[in-house]
């Protein structure tokens, strides 16, 4: 019994030596590990969003920008949070007009165990809800995309998507770019459930987005965009396309289809809306691709320009089939041949040509592959090898049928035309630039980027082609596309188009050019598809080529424009976005050829309506005045609380906007 009792004590007497045994123990083998756990368990790592990088114009306007965007996250399995739930959740239901059975059927079915992404906030809300104080509560800010001009240059830009990934245009192309790189930083929760930031945490900044610079002029964008709707709707069209490039460069000027659709909301348009047809779509071009033919005839010594074609009654069978023109031409020269479009007399010339001669041509001008302009979903159209070529190919071919182009390789290759026969890249993109507006990259410094592919024709053929093409607009097929005191140069093209395999009834109308001729500074292609009201390039597509070059004339340095006649009658414009009345050149008293200031004779006929612009901010208020061809003046920062002239009133140039700077959030 006493040996009992002995044992007991003993035990007891050690009791307090284990027990401290084991918190030393804890405190020092343990501790360090359980330590880590227990701040694990009270951390969490937010991720930092980076800016997506801007969209800029070749000006710097900006087209594609971010704008706050506040989210209301929660955990829900704070003690705090919920002895507060139904007193927040009836406060949050009465702020944002939402139900608390909704608030509570998202914290029911969140995904995570943890986090739940509750409900999205204005400015105003968000920072009542941070007055309020509630453990578990995140107030998350993001950005939301932007498209400032809404439809203009969206086929361009593109869109992203509901995660900020680009599926569309430059957003989809150069979205390694404009992402930039997420960052990250520590959190913990203090005793009463707020995340605050650790101090000592570790902190990863984000990395912005970068800028991308467009070649593209936001008013020679909207212009275009303009007068090829208006064409389309004139002509009944189904769609229309049109690109401009800087010959001399390969830069594009601008770039447009209709319909198009609002980069805002794409998901309230087709998914087809979406396609660039400019770089997507394949077509036959018909006449307009006679010029490649003909050039390549010229410069094999098959034919000269004032050679005698004798096309006959205008009728010529070629294996089986019957190729007719639209009239009896009768014996004409080769420039006739082209002035005129005739499609006998291109067979007959093409005729003795070797098949490799003429392919080898077609595909030094780039068809039958890739133009590689920095855009999505371009395609290189079809160009079979010779060995595929059936009797009727190499007529066929002469007069633009048995291929697939392009408008961007159509375009390009009216553009090495322009530019002495150097075939060049295209190009959207100018340069990309960091948050700091430091250039990282620029297209024309890139060893990587080809300047000039090939030279496609000797100058000299170039020199002979080039006459018959402003002959074309002058007196031949295209007087349509006549801009008084420019000279344009280009050819039409009506092509039928292949419907379930078969050519049927449908055709698509085309006119290609470039101008001023003798400095040539813009190549343009506008193609109609499924015209109603005529089938000829001449008639639906030369007329929208005509009053773009005429808008775009104010756009261009005036060492690029024509010099003025005594008694010219032409656009005055300044930066303008709608076509102005003609006026007159009273006088010219230098000499001729010389450069002279224009006085200009202006009625009231020649007076522009002033908008209202009050309540509008100052960007979008002096993008619709500059499309007025108004001369805006800003005091102030914000938005338009004063205007002069008055809205109605009649104005020449001059406007005066007094701004109110306004906070937005």
């Amino acid at each position: 019994m006493l040996g009992r009792m002995y044992v007991v004590l003993t035990g007891l007497a050690l009791m307090p030596l284990i027990i401290a045994g084991q918190l030393i123990w804890l405190n020092v083998e343990e501790g360090v590990r359980l330590r880590e756990l227990g701040r694990r368990q009270a951390e969490s790592q937010q991720l930092l969003l980076p800016q997506r990088g801007e969209i800029l114009d070749i000006h710097g306007r900006a087209l594609a920008v971010n704008s706050p965007h506040y989210n209301l996250a929660l955990d829900p399995t704070v003690p705090e949070f919920t002895e507060q739930k139904p007193a927040f959740l009836a406060r949050l239901s009465d702020l944002t007009d939402t139900s608390t059975r909704q608030l509570e059927s998202r914290i029911e079915n969140r995904a995570s165990e943890q986090f739940v992404r509750l409900i999205d906030l204005t400015p105003e809300q968000r920072r009542e809800v941070a007055s309020w104080e509630i453990p578990g509560v995140i107030l998350e800010e993001r950005s939301q995309r932007k498209y400032v001009y809404g439809t203009t240059a969206a086929h361009i830009i593109g869109h992203i998507d509901t995660d900020g990934v680009g599926k569309a245009g430059l957003e989809l192309e150069y979205n390694e770019y404009l992402k930039g790189q997420p960052g990250r930083r520590t959190l913990f929760r203090d005793r009463r459930g707020y995340l605050r930031v650790d101090a000592e945490g570790v902190v990863v900044p984000a990395t912005d987005g970068e800028t991308l610079v467009l070649t593209i002029d936001l008013i020679r964008q909207t212009i275009m965009e303009e007068e090829l709707a208006a064409g389309v709707t004139e002509a009944r069209a189904i769609r229309g396309s049109a690109i401009a490039v800087d010959p001399k460069s390969g830069a594009i000027l601008a770039m447009a289809n209709f319909p198009t659709f609002d980069a805002n909301m794409p998901l309230e348009a087709p998914v087809s809306a979406w396609r660039n047809r400019a770089v997507t779509d394949r077509l036959e071009p018909g006449s307009a691709f006679k010029m490649i033919a003909a050039s390549a005839a010229l410069e094999t010594g098959t034919v000269s320009m004032d050679q005698l074609v004798n096309t006959g009654d205008g009728t010529i069978e070629v294996s089986g089939y019957t190729l007719d023109d639209i009239a009896r031409y009768g014996e004409i020269t080769f420039n006739d041949v082209i002035v005129k479009s005739s499609n006998v007399g291109m067979a007959l010339t093409t005729r003795p040509m070797a098949p490799e001669e003429l392919y080898r041509y077609i595909r030094n001008f780039g068809f039958g592959q890739k133009t590689w302009i920095d855009l999505p979903g371009e395609v290189g159209g079809l160009l079979k090898r010779t060995n595929q070529w059936s009797r009727t190919t190499k007529t066929a071919l002469s007069i633009g049928y048995e291929i697939d182009v392009t408008p961007m390789q159509m375009v390009m290759a009216y553009a090495a035309l322009a530019d002495d026969g150097l075939l060049r890249q295209p190009y959207i993109v100018a340069e990309r630039r960091d948050v700091t507006g430091h250039v990282l990259w620029r297209a024309t410094d890139d060893p990587a980027r080809a300047d000039s592919i090939r030279r496609v024709l000797k100058e000299e053929t170039v020199a002979m082609l080039q006459p018959a093409l402003i002959e074309v607009v002058q007196r031949g097929t295209a007087t349509d596309a006549q801009v008084e005191g420019l000279t344009i140069a280009g050819k039409t093209g009506t092509a039928r188009k292949v419907v379930n395999g078969a050519y049927g009834s449908e055709y698509r109308a085309t006119f290609v050019g470039f101008y001023p001729a003798e400095n040539p500074q813009v190549a343009m292609i506008v193609i109609l598809d499924e015209p109603e009201t005529s089938i000829y390039g001449g008639r639906v597509s030369a007329p929208i080529f005509k009053r773009i070059a005429e808008r775009w004339i104010a756009t261009f340095p005036a060492s690029g424009l024509p010099t003025p006649q005594e008694g010219w009658r032409f656009q005055v414009q300044r930066g303008s976005l709608a076509p102005r009345p003609s006026t007159v050149v009273v006088s010219e008293e230098s000499a001729p050829r010389s450069r002279v200031k224009v006085q200009t004779a202006t009625d009231k006929a020649a007076l522009t309506v002033m908008p209202d612009v009050l309540g509008l901010d100052a960007r979008t208020a002096w993008f619709l005045l500059s499309s007025k061809g108004l001369d805006v003046q800003l005091n102030g920062t914000g938005l338009v609380i004063g205007q002069s002239p008055e809205p109605g009133a009649a104005v020449d140039t001059d406007v005066i906007l007094q701004l109110q700077h306004h906070e937005l959030d």
